[in-house]
């Protein structure tokens, strides 16, 4: 469901970083929306260097951007209350500081314009249902994917 693209110069973050990374994204992500935290996924994109510009020149600083997809119908305070919290989580597990080389843009999607397990994504608050109609088998999958390691 919700999908965070966090992108960063190539060999910037190291393994531990982006795991911890991951964990404070889905962590902040469930216990905002109060969705299941196996619902979010974190994706990391690392960019080599002479192909990511600002202004028009090559990027010669640290910088982490975090691109989340969220189903629309979130409250604004919500979402705000999310993003700093994942802006400062993000700036301490990279170890740099989250007000000038952490950037995070929240991107709302339409519930009704998305299908995970063959089924339309359910309105934010809907979750419940919504899997609770899954096929036993897609739940049980669905429900363990936090548990695979």
């Amino acid at each position: 469901m919700p999908t965070y693209f966090c992108t960063s110069a190539q060999g910037r973050l190291t393994a531990a970083q982006k795991s911890r990374i991951a964990g404070e994204i889905t962590r902040i992500h469930a216990e905002v929306t109060g969705a299941p935290s196996y619902f979010a996924q974190v994706i990391f994109n690392e960019i080599t260097q002479g192909n990511w510009f600002m202004g028009g020149v090559p990027v010669a600083h640290d910088h982490i951007f975090v691109y989340g997809h969220i189903r629309s119908g979130r409250a604004a305070v919500d979402k705000t209350r999310m993003i700093k919290l994942m802006a400062d989580a993000v700036g301490a597990a990279a170890s740099v500081d989250s007000k000038r080389a952490v950037w995070i843009y929240l991107n709302e999607l339409q519930p009704r314009q998305m299908i995970e397990f063959g089924n339309v994504l359910p309105e934010p608050g809907d979750e419940p249902a919504w899997t609770d109609a899954l096929p036993e088998a897609d739940r049980v999958f669905m429900q363990s994917i936090t548990r695979q390691r």
